[in-house]
Parts: C-alpha cells; sequence; structure tokens
C-alpha cells in the first residue's frame, strides 16, 4: 500500500509532461500553418514573430495560433534596441513573466513595442536583419 502512494506523485509528474508535451506540438502546429505567408518567422514560447516584406507581426501563442498580435510597418522604425544581459531590460518593458531578452522597435511616432525572445543569439540575428532593412 505504502509503496502505490509513492508511486502516486509521480504519475501525477508523467500525466502532466504528457499534457505539457501535447500542448506545445499543438502550438507549435498552429504556428507552422500562421507562418506559411511569411518570408522570415520565428516561434518560442513567448512569442511569434513573422516578416513578409516591410510589415513586421508578432503575436502570443497557443493551440488556436497567436493571440494579441501586433503589427509595425518597418518603414517608420527608427531604431531598434537589444536588450538583456547588458543592457538589461528597462523598467518600462511590457514582457511576459520570466522573460530576460527583448527587441525593443521604436517607431517615428515615439511608440515602442517590445517583441520577446529566449535565445540571446536569436535575438541578436532578427536585431540585424531587420536594421538591414531600415
Amino acid at each position: 500500500m505504502e509503496r502505490g502512494l509513492l508511486w502516486l506523485p509521480l504519475l501525477g509528474v508523467f500525466i502532466w509532461l504528457a499534457w505539457a508535451g501535447w500542448n506545445e506540438f499543438h502550438k507549435l502546429e498552429a504556428y507552422k500553418v500562421w507562418a506559411q505567408d511569411f518570408d522570415r518567422a520565428k516561434y518560442d514560447i513567448y512569442a511569434v514573430l513573422g516578416q513578409s516584406g516591410s510589415t513586421l507581426r508578432w503575436g502570443h501563442p497557443t493551440r488556436q495560433g497567436p493571440v494579441k498580435e501586433s503589427s509595425l510597418d518597418l518603414t517608420t522604425v527608427t531604431a531598434i534596441r537589444l536588450y538583456g544581459g547588458d543592457p538589461p531590460l528597462p523598467a518600462n518593458a511590457s514582457l511576459p513573466r520570466g522573460c530576460t531578452i527583448c527587441l525593443r522597435l521604436t517607431d517615428s511616432d515615439g511608440a515602442e513595442y517590445d517583441i520577446p525572445f529566449t535565445d540571446l543569439e536569436l535575438a541578436e540575428k532578427w536585431r540585424d536583419c531587420l536594421a538591414g532593412g531600415m
């Protein structure tokens, strides 16, 4: 009886891991459908990002597809800054909890847009690609 009770929490962990994997798989499948229309796209747990010509779109990944989508015309971007590590994130960054890396785009009206990343190298590549198109 005691051995069965000791295995019960482990069974719960396995069930949770299976659900998390299923959830992430369906997010990736929804992202693949969404990303077909873009020249360049990225997916991570914090955001999906796609560029088509001079239009940049991003949103939060879900199983049904991206939500809270934003879009920006790259011809209006005046500055691109990469935050994370050095320099640290700005205090007014609107990022998901736990996110430590972001690209901040500033447009000609002075509006700032934060795009979260999990990988610094990927964020640097996107910064360089977007800066090359300015």
